[in-house]
């Protein structure tokens, strides 16, 4: 025999090294599987946290102008800026409305191209609809207003809990948000076919905002209801409200595309959204609305009052006497609409506060309102010892919204509208409970227990609620008794999350389908998609980041206490987080939030911010800390701007704008000058024709990023396994 190596020992020696090299191969997949994994995950936080902050931002905004409604003397100048949005919320007869909404004297002509409708409409007429809408055509505004007019005489018909059964041959498709997203429903059809006899869909509120085609799925919608009334359900989601629909896009999208005629179409479908129905329930063992439940949610309640007195969900309706709800709403609205010169006529009156009752106040789940407001004190009622939310905090268990001296009175009455915030704003959370959902503003946070206990005493079996977006676009959670629904994809970007729907027959098992409206999605592999939406969540992560300057630098300084204009990685995440709240890994993202070189390990953040700069027509004469303020609240400052401006112009006064600007500086507790204001006015009103462009204002300014890493590609967590290593022991990841 010879010395050499037997084939044994080299198979062996081949075999050991084709385990290694699986080994290696296996380890490097199961990396970049978690990186992927963590991106996903952090871009996810990003987007969410910065969409309920906006939320949050939003009901505090209309708190305290309801705050401001209820303790300004009635001839106030301020008072009388913003009463219009509240005389929404007074009980008017039907018929006034009817009247008031006529569309006869409206004349179509001839050269109009898009879709005409008859009624009462056929199935042919409400899929044409869909098909014009496919193929960007718009209904013209007579059409319009008749379709809503029909609808809302429709809805009045409906209860205010919708009973439906299912069949073998029956089973009914349930649809979540779609916020104004043509393409997902258009894709729904497809896959599912239309709504018809045989094919019953429920469509489970937040139809609008954000989303570009608002009014498009409202039509498309409503006019399904009415060929199908006992096949089509709607359910009232939280944007189906006009206060919110001033933030969010609705409003101005309708202006947009409806100019002569937009204002009356959007006091109709505040009306509209105040008669939809606030809860489906199919063959008596599933519910489905748009929220959520609260430990005292009852559906006797629910079942018996007056939706349509709340035209806004977030503050409950006035009463009104005898004599005064016999007026017509025509000489409100007129007096509106016809009187520009009232303008004018105002004075500054901020000083002149009515005496509050100390029980007349009350604020719910609005952690820091009762600091922006000097009261005396905010009443807090408790339902039971709070809890710490890993998301939120330590919450208060319970605390109820601004209510007017002249708001319903009785105990009922508040009950019902805490039931109905609830019902449309609150979301499910993993530990036992129920708290004030202080991350929106508005409605709570309910447990395991909770959704237990109501199953239980309304012998139902499942829940399935919309209103959080999810990446796969459903999500189970409470042993499965509740399912969230989301069918509006690429929700916060292109990739970022999956839509779905769910059909239920006689067994009640969710069947789920989920899908990607954009074809662009499909042409990008999992690395590709994933950097794209890191990348946007990154950029608007960054602008919030640079728009919060002041707040970081007074941090930072905390740490430098040489004055030295450098931290550590260390003190730099600490003084972000102290100033963001968003709970993120901000030691990961130094990577991509600071493309600046180091200095010694040290962060120079006077260099940091440099690099960023609010950018717009004469900026360098204006106060810098006045522009940060309007870059960091420019939606709650453009809200303001939309409810000054009564007529929906487009336009507001020279004085308007002014008196804004003090609303806002009351509002956030800073002093602005008036010859800052001042400068801003001779900035923008270049034609000096003495009014403002909303738009063009909110245009001016903006955040220039001079050399940022942010469409480089560069992954902020592409690091290296021992990269990867040395972070496992990071408290931040």
């Amino acid at each position: 025999m010879g010395c050499g190596v037997s084939k044994s020992d080299q198979f062996h020696k081949s075999s050991s090294k084709a385990i290694r090299s699986a080994i290696l191969i296996q380890r490097w997949y199961r990396q970049y599987v978690a990186r992927t994994e963590m991106r996903r995950r952090y871009t996810w936080h990003i987007f969410q946290s910065i969409e309920y902050s906006g939320e949050q931002a939003q009901i505090k905004l209309y708190n305290f102008l309801g705050y401001l409604m209820d303790n300004f003397t009635p001839a106030s100048n301020e008072r009388n800026l913003i009463s219009h949005i509240f005389r929404e919320n007074d009980v008017c007869r039907d018929a006034e409305w009817e009247r008031y909404f006529c569309y006869k004297n409206i004349e179509v002509p001839e050269i109009y191209s898009g879709p005409h409708l008859t009624f009462p409409l056929t199935v042919e007429q409400a899929v044409g609809l869909v098909e014009a809408f496919r193929n960007k055509k718009q209904l013209h505004s007579r059409y319009v207003l008749q379709l809503l007019l029909e609808t809302w005489k429709q809805l009045r018909m409906l209860p205010n809990i919708n009973r439906i059964s299912t069949c073998q041959s029956k089973e009914i498709t349930i649809c979540g948000d779609l916020h104004g997203q043509l393409e997902d429903l258009l894709l729904i059809f497809y896959k599912n076919d239309m709504p018809s006899l045989e094919n019953p869909y429920l469509f489970n509120g937040d139809f609008v905002d954000r989303g570009k085609d608002s009014i498009e799925i409202l039509i498309i919608l409503f006019s399904f209801l009415l060929v199908y009334p006992s096949e089509v359900y709607l359910n009232r989601g939280n944007h189906e409200d006009h206060i919110i629909n001033l933030r969010y896009g609705f409003t101005k999208e309708v202006l947009t595309k409806y100019k002569m005629h937009g204002k009356r179409i959007l006091k109709l479908l505040q009306k509209i959204f105040s008669w939809l129905p606030l809860a489906t329930v199919i063959d008596q063992k599933v519910l489905v609305l748009h929220g959520g439940i609260s430990d005292t949610t009852d559906l006797a309640v629910l079942a018996r009052v007056n939706r349509h007195h709340y035209v806004s969900a977030l503050r409950p309706p006035k009463k009104r006497h005898q004599s005064s709800a016999s007026l017509s709403i025509d000489l409100d609205m007129d007096e509106d609409i016809w009187s520009p010169n009232k303008m004018f006529l105002r004075r500054k009156s901020f000083t002149f506060l009515k005496t509050v009752p100390r029980d007349s106040f009350q604020n719910r789940s609005l952690q820091d309102f009762s600091d922006r407001i000097k009261v005396d004190e905010v009443e807090i009622c408790r339902r039971k010892p709070s809890i710490s939310n890993p998301a939120t905090g330590a919450l208060e268990n319970e605390a109820a919204t601004s209510v007017s001296s002249e708001s319903i009175s009785s105990q009922s009455g508040i009950d019902e509208w805490k039931q109905i915030l609830d019902l449309l704003w609150s979301d499910p959370m993993n530990q036992d409970g129920c708290v004030p959902n202080e991350v929106r503003g508005g409605g709570c946070y309910w447990g395991p227990d909770v959704t237990e206990d109501f199953l239980n005493r309304h012998n139902m079996q499942l829940i399935i609620r919309s209103h959080e977006c999810k990446q796969e676009g459903y999500e189970f959670c409470h042993n499965r008794k509740v399912l969230t629904l989301f069918s509006a994809s690429n929700y916060y970007d292109v990739g970022s999350n999956r839509g779905a729907y769910v059909k239920l027959g006689p067994d009640l098992v969710p069947y789920l389908v989920q899908y990607q409206a954009s074809s662009m999605i499909r042409e990008l592999t999992v690395r590709q998609s994933v950097g794209r939406t890191e990348r946007s969540a990154l950029k608007v992560l960054r602008e919030q980041v640079f728009a919060h300057k002041s707040d970081l630098i007074c941090a930072f300084k905390t740490f430098d206490s040489n004055n030295t204009g450098l931290v550590c990685l260390n003190d730099w995440a600490s003084a972000v987080e102290s100033v963001m709240h968003l709970g993120l890994p901000w030691r990961m993202l130094r990577y991509q939030l600071v493309p600046c070189k180091t200095n010694g390990g040290m962060i120079d953040y006077h260099e940091w911010f440099n690099e960023l700069a609010i950018k717009g027509p004469s900026a360098d004469h204006i106060d810098q800390s006045l522009l940060e303020t309007l870059y960091r609240h420019r939606s709650t400052l453009e809200t303001i701007f939309r409810i000054v401006d009564t007529d929906n112009s487009g336009f507001i006064t020279i004085q308007d704008f002014r008196q804004t600007w003090k609303l806002l500086s009351v509002y956030l507790k800073m002093e602005i000058t008036d010859d800052t204001i001042s400068d801003l006015v001779v900035t923008i009103d270049r034609n000096q024709d003495g009014s403002i462009d909303i738009d063009e204002f909110m245009e001016a300014f903006r955040l220039t990023d001079k050399k940022s890493r942010l469409e480089r590609g560069r992954s902020m967590f592409m690091g290296t396994a021992t990269d990867l290593t040395k972070l496992e022991g990071d408290p931040n990841i």
